[in-house]
């Protein structure tokens, strides 16, 4: 730290050295529950433009996909930095007609499985769900104190109503 001296004061000059910009694996996935249909083109927009803003601050940056309709399916296997596996997996979001109470469990355990895989890499493991549900709760049976990877929720429901209570 540098010290100057104004008008008899010390004046102290501050550096904050830049931390390095860690590496992410970045798992989203998407609730495909007919509630989410209205939703589709709100998500599939927000991803590509975290995608590429995301890219843009560090491009070893990896992205890979899931679905959850009653459980947690891998749509894409490997994570990948590139835009256009990013834009495939995006536009093969189709909602289901199934409408059972989702378990993230499966979730949870895949994120665990890779967050191992990421670690051993120097990576860090991000979960980020879009969840659409605005009259069902998700149940999951995981431990709440693991703390393998960042789970990150971007909730989209519908207006609270007698019916609904998000």
């Amino acid at each position: 730290m540098e010290e100057q001296r104004v008008e008899g004061k010390a004046n102290s000059s501050y550096n904050l050295e830049p931390l390095p910009i860690s590496n992410e694996d970045i798992l989203f996935c998407i609730d495909i529950d007919p509630q989410s249909i209205t939703r589709f083109d709100a998500i599939k927009q927000s991803i590509l433009l975290f995608v590429n803003t995301k890219l843009t601050i560090n491009p070893q940056h990896r992205f890979a996909f899931a679905t959850l309709s009653n459980s947690v399916s891998s749509l894409m296997k490997e994570f990948s930095s590139k835009v256009e596996s990013t834009i495939a997996a995006v536009r093969g979001f189709s909602a289901t007609t199934s409408t059972t109470q989702p378990d993230l469990t499966t979730l949870f355990q895949l994120a665990a499985r890779e967050a191992r895989k990421s670690r051993m890499q120097g990576r860090i493991l991000r979960v980020i769900l879009f969840y659409c549900r605005s009259t069902e709760r998700p149940q999951h049976q995981w431990p709440e104190n693991q703390r393998l990877f960042t789970l990150d929720i971007m909730y989209l429901h519908d207006k609270p109503g007698p019916d609904n209570c998000p």
